[in-house]
């Protein structure tokens, strides 16, 4: 039965996971004004993924995110070839959406959709290093740390490549732009982390009375072991 919920409890993460990520992808050629400054849309989904990162980091190992993040990356890639076969398909002259207004913006994801790949892909292993080393000096525990410590430093990689690689290349931002977006996003994701450390802990009580504390504390011994 325990083995059941810790498969169950690691299948509904992952799927959220998966579905955030893609999602990120689609909404980011929207610009969100949040008063202070603009944004780019792909930002508000990324909050779950790096609570989902830490928390599978924490009970099912480095080696399970890692597979997690591959699979995600092929997701995401697959993605990118339905959007771009669907932009190549011929209009119908009853179709409600125009032609000029579905590829603008399904056309302009696709060079996100590349860089977020490899922006995602370099981010996650760089937050996957730094929570275990992070936990490894702290001996397991101050939680916070580690959660929040990992991600700020993961996301100063994503915020910027992604934007080079999706925005800057295809010539849809100038390299001011890319490096204005990079700090406003990074800063957004800042105050984003911060503000979600409470999170963290209700993540962690959730897993442990899902799974039972003797489950979890089984699951977070092996994670430490395997991912030595």
């Amino acid at each position: 039965m325990l083995s059941t919920r810790k498969e169950w409890l690691f299948l509904g993460m992952a799927g959220i996971f998966i579905t955030n990520a893609i999602v990120a992808e689609l909404i980011s050629a929207k610009e969100v004004d949040i008063g202070l400054f603009p944004i780019i849309a792909g930002i508000v989904p990324w909050p779950v993924v790096f609570l989902l990162t830490d928390v599978m980091n924490e009970y099912y190992g480095k080696q399970a995110v890692q597979r997690l993040s591959w699979i995600t990356s092929m997701c995401i890639g697959f993605c990118f070839l339905v959007v771009f076969v669907a932009v190549q398909l011929p209009f119908s002259s009853t179709s409600w959406a125009k032609e000029e207004e579905f590829n603008k913006i399904f056309a302009g994801s696709l060079w996100i959709m590349i860089g977020s790949i490899l922006a995602f892909l370099v981010s996650q292993f760089v937050d996957i290093k730094m929570f275990w080393l992070m936990r490894k000096l702290t001996g397991g525990k101050l939680i916070w740390l580690r959660s929040t410590g990992s991600t700020v430093i993961s996301q100063l990689v994503d915020s910027f490549l992604v934007l080079f690689i999706g925005f800057y290349l295809p010539g849809k931002k100038t390299i001011s732009d890319v490096m204005y977006y990079g700090f406003t996003g990074y800063a957004t994701k800042l105050v984003i982390a911060v503000s979600l450390t409470p999170l963290i802990y209700l993540m962690h009580f959730i897993v442990k009375r899902y799974l039972g504390l003797n489950e979890a504390g089984k699951l977070t011994a092996e994670s430490v072991k395997s991912s030595e």
